[in-house]
């Protein structure tokens, strides 16, 4: 296992997250020795669900901008993605109860957690965790579309499973936590 040593972090920008720049000394295997700088955006950790009905053989998904991806050639900038949200110092439970019931208007009791992953581990710190949950109709207490405070304008898509297996393929759902949650119950059987 190759020894890692920082040895300088630096601030680049404290506005909406933090990006550091970071100086550490890496020695391999073979002992040979390395001075590399990288830089690291530090958002928080996160959590991500996927919503099921298994009577029905739908899902909840859920449309909003993302301006990175306008920038990258997204031509709407909207993506279809699963429900998620930043951990804000809560447990990932709690978080993503919480961002459920803000964004898609369910409350859920009963989540499973079934993986976590570093989504972009070459410059984003983000662990994200993965969670199912089924729903019904009696658990929508309301509309979801985001806080306002937040600045959060998020649409609340409820669509048949094989349509939204059909929209990875089409390219209508590009964003990795939506596809991973998606082959997911795939793979597991949730709408068997």
């Amino acid at each position: 296992m190759e020894n890692i040593n920082i040895l300088n972090t630096q601030i680049l920008s404290d506005n909406w997250y933090t990006l550091k720049k970071v100086s550490f000394e890496m020695t391999r295997l073979d002992g040979a020795k390395s001075i590399l700088e990288r830089e690291a955006y530090d958002r928080g950790n996160g959590a991500t669900i996927l919503l099921y009905n298994k009577e029905y053989k739908t899902v909840v998904l859920t449309r909003q901008f993302r301006i990175p991806t306008f920038i990258n050639g997204n031509e709407t900038g909207y993506l279809i993605e699963c429900c998620a949200g930043l951990l804000d110092k809560d447990n990932a439970e709690d978080c993503i109860r919480r961002e459920t019931e803000e964004e898609t208007g369910f409350r859920i009791d009963h989540v499973e957690k079934v993986f976590e992953a570093y989504m972009s581990p070459g410059s984003v710190t983000e662990l994200l965790y993965f969670f199912v949950a089924a729903y019904s109709s009696e658990m929508k207490l309301h509309n979801g579309g985001g806080l306002k405070e937040e600045n959060e304008y998020i649409e609340v898509l409820e669509l048949p499973f094989e349509n939204a297996l059909e929209m990875i393929k089409s390219g209508e759902i590009k964003d990795g936590k939506t596809i991973m949650l998606l082959q997911y119950a795939l793979l597991n059987g949730l709408m068997l």
